[in-house]
């Protein structure tokens, strides 16, 4: 059975994409730990990321550096986390997110009903700063 992620990817089940290739995609967390929280993924459904092939890893690492650039841009947070934990679904899959302080790397404090309007607000903020770092072509 596919992953909810590769559901996702195939347009079966709604998200925020802001980042689109053929090797990763970026959509906003529908339970963010901050504004503009977003999820890199690999359209390859791999549960471990230390099972992914290096080249896969390499896009992943790279696109989330990207993503943290737009989350500076968009937010300008004291800083900018990642977290790889795995637990919630069987799909590699890299957390991007503003940070104010260390607690906000806290998955239990999500916000597990966010305003549906701040979520596009945050993916349309996330969307310009990216185009405005030079990466149109992949912005969906």
């Amino acid at each position: 059975m596919a992953s909810v992620f590769s559901r996702i990817i195939e347009g079966e089940l709604p998200a925020r994409f802001v980042w689109r290739d053929d090797t990763v995609v970026a959509f906003l967390s529908i339970a963010p730990l901050s504004p503009g929280h977003t999820l890199v993924v690999p359209r390859v459904e791999v549960d471990h990321w230390l099972d992914l092939a290096p080249a896969t890893w390499l896009r992943v690492s790279e696109v989330t550096r990207i993503v943290g650039q737009a989350i500076q841009r968009a937010f300008d947070p004291p800083r900018v986390g990642t977290a790889i934990a795995g637990f919630e679904v069987p799909h590699c899959h890299v957390h991007v997110a503003a940070l104010r302080e260390l607690a906000d790397l806290d998955f239990a404090r999500v916000d597990t009903d966010p305003d549906p309007r701040d979520l596009d607000d945050a993916a349309e903020r996330l969307r310009a700063a990216l185009r405005e770092l030079g990466h149109a072509e992949h912005v969906g």
